[in-house]
């Protein structure tokens, strides 16, 4: 008797998520500051193209960022260097970066971390557009 075919969803599933693509980051500026907004997942896959154009914002700019975490419902630790790293980079610049917009599996991951004791955590743009002043 020859074997049935499998018939519904498939055994395994792959995502691609861009890995052959650049991250997009959208990026604006508004009172002298950058606000770059980060994509839906940050993880080890698209890290070395965001912390590149991260860093080509930060060195074309002023140092000071604000990231939009809006939309970023899954980081990993390749996404928190991402992050660290443009820290580092803003502040060799006398600049900072604030963030914004945090879910809350993303702040659970910062205060896991202690990532939230280093980075500015704001609620919203507004507030952190006035922090930096």
């Amino acid at each position: 008797m020859p074997p049935q075919a499998h018939v519904g969803p498939p055994l395994t599933q792959q995502r691609n998520y861009r890995r052959n693509d650049k991250v997009n980051l959208e990026h604006r500026t508004q009172d002298g500051v950058d606000i770059v907004k980060l994509p839906e997942r940050l993880m080890m896959a698209d890290a070395a193209d965001a912390r590149s154009s991260l860093k080509d914002i930060i060195n074309q700019g002023r140092g000071k960022l604000i990231l939009d975490l809006t939309n970023t419902a899954f980081m990993d630790s390749s996404g928190l260097a991402v992050l660290v790293s443009g820290l580092q980079a803003a502040r060799k610049r006398d600049g900072d970066i604030y963030l914004v917009g945090m879910s809350n599996t993303v702040r659970a991951l910062f205060e896991l971390t202690r990532l939230h004791t280093v980075f500015q955590i704001y609620d919203n743009e507004p507030g952190a557009l006035r922090a930096f002043g």
